[in-house]
């Protein structure tokens, strides 16, 4: 396969051929940027002793940062389709970047709930226009492209736990401001990625029109496909908010675990959630898209049924498992939504990407108030009944062009 590379941004990728520089470059900015979101979740056990917050509390401010992504991202996206904006992606960082300094320095808990927003907006502006860019570089393999765009989310969501581990727990809420220097450098590659997007950008036809649905589907056929779909997300989102956002307090209550040990196991679960959105989007390049949702969110049932019930060494190995399995949904179900609706790339990676962090917040806050009422422990145990979801699968169209 052809290379594009960073220093020559005229010479864009071909029909057939996959920008991997481009893509390493997009991937590692994700990774930049999901990296500096995970310390929030992250560093919830500093935060609830420092400012002595309740699982409610804790859960609003997820609540309040996913929410202002999901609200958004929609919306940027659909803007951006229409007027593509390629330096945006260094605005959307600059957010984050005002955000983390923020939470590093935030006196009291409506100091907490603007960073979370802060931090928000960020991911608003970043995800729409970024996996544009990583179709854009795809050459046609779509779901590779968008697995590779995803994992570098994914390891910077897992090295959230780490971070918080070995620098911010010894270090404290103030230490939050030395990742300043991530986000500058993001923003660095990011004024090169939208210079090589601008340059390699398709020209529109003049007096033409992208379409904006599957060629053979009716809108009813499409409208109950991304209702579908809407669904799954609810159905993975959710159950993951139950570990990202919690998982922690669960081992230490459960298991009586320290706060650093727990969060080497969520490293664990996270780094599995990394390397299952590899192999979803190359998988379902391969055997098809509905193949992938199918298998990846309903066969995952037998494992959160035993989760709530097993000891630590079983506990810690079934959540990779569930975290592999689930992620491999995500580019499945992205690369799917773009082929309903092919002229709305921007639009559908908002929806889709705004859809999992909103209902994430949701769902987080929600699980906080359970968790408040009725334990930690019993929020494992109603999530585990969320994959049963995935039969709406079946009802889904098959849309892959072969």
């Amino acid at each position: 396969m052809t290379d594009t590379t960073l220093s020559r941004p005229g010479a864009g990728p071909s029909t057939g051929s996959t920008a991997f520089s481009i893509l390493a470059a997009i991937s590692a900015c994700h990774l930049l940027n999901d990296m500096i979101q995970s310390l929030l979740p992250a560093v919830y056990p500093i935060l609830k002793d420092e400012f002595g917050l309740s699982f409610a509390q804790l859960g609003l401010l997820t609540f309040v940062y996913q929410l202002t992504a999901s609200l958004l991202q929609p919306l940027v996206g659909l803007f951006t389709d229409r007027r593509p904006m390629p330096y945006s992606l260094v605005f959307g960082m600059g957010s984050t970047l005002l955000g983390l300094l923020t939470l590093a320095w935030a006196p009291g808990f409506p100091a907490l709930l603007a960073g979370g927003m802060l931090l928000g907006f960020g991911s608003s502006v970043f995800h729409p226009e970024a996996s544009r860019i990583a179709r854009q570089a795809s050459g046609g393999a779509h779901g590779l492209a968008q697995s590779l765009f995803q994992v570098g989310g994914n390891l910077g969501s897992a090295l959230g736990p780490l971070l918080a581990a070995f620098i911010i727990l010894p270090h404290g809420q103030g230490s939050l401001s030395w990742f300043a220097a991530a986000a500058l450098a993001g923003m660095v590659v990011m004024v090169r990625l939208g210079s090589w997007q601008r340059q390699n950008a398709k020209p529109r036809k003049a007096g033409g029109r992208a379409a904006t649905q599957h060629a053979h589907l009716s809108s009813r056929q499409v409208g109950r496909a991304v209702a579908i779909l809407i669904a799954l997300i609810v159905s993975k989102y959710v159950y993951l908010a139950s570990i990202t956002s919690y998982y922690i307090f669960y081992l230490i209550d459960r298991f009586g675990l320290s706060t650093g040990d727990a969060q080497l196991c969520l490293f664990v679960f996270l780094a599995a959630v990394a390397a299952g959105t590899v192999i979803g989007g190359p998988v379902g390049d391969r055997i098809g898209r509905k193949t992938v949702i199918w298998v990846s969110i309903l066969g995952i049932l037998p494992f959160t049924l035993a989760l709530p019930y097993v000891g630590l060494t079983a506990t810690v190995v079934l959540s990779a498992v569930i975290g592999l399995a689930l992620a491999s949904a995500f580019p499945a179900i992205v690369v799917y939504a773009q082929e309903l609706l092919p002229g709305r790339v921007g639009m559908v990676s908002g929806l889709f990407f705004g859809l999992a962090f909103g209902v994430a917040g949701i769902g987080a806050a929600g699980l906080g108030v359970v968790a408040d009422w009725k334990g930690i422990g019993f929020v494992y145990t109603a999530c585990s009944f969320l994959p049963l979801l995935g039969l709406l699968t079946v009802f889904l169209p098959n849309v892959e062009r072969r």
